[in-house]
């Protein structure tokens, strides 16, 4: 009779723990996911402002802010520069690395169009 007992609470209790692991679970998906959304959200004041600090190896006045698919470009004297703000461990997207091999390939074109 106590061995069933005992095999009772034991099931209890695990039942009980799993339970409360799963609303552990769904409370850290939680804040990973605001983590997340804070730091993609940092990171997008963080592009606009950087153009204005004294680390930004260009001119801020000839810098222009496009934001997606690529933060902006800077319209130099004598080269134009497509120029991409990325944040501690931040990586290129797939189309962002797509961009650059086109630059870096040299598939970068000029067209007029006239209405």
């Amino acid at each position: 009779m106590i061995e069933v007992l005992a095999i009772l609470i034991l099931s209890l209790v695990v039942v009980v723990l799993y339970m409360r692991l799963n609303q552990i679970e769904a409370k850290l998906k939680d804040v990973l996911s605001r983590k997340q959304s804070q730091s993609t959200r940092y990171g997008q004041i963080f592009e606009q402002v950087v153009p204005f600090s004294k680390d930004f190896p260009f001119d801020p006045k000839k810098f222009r802010f496009i934001g997606n698919p690529i933060d902006g470009i800077v319209f130099d004297d004598d080269k134009i520069i497509f120029c991409e703000i990325k944040l501690n461990n931040s990586v290129l997207s797939p189309r962002q690395k797509s961009i650059k091999k086109m630059v870096d390939d040299k598939r970068v074109y000029w067209k007029e169009i006239r209405g």
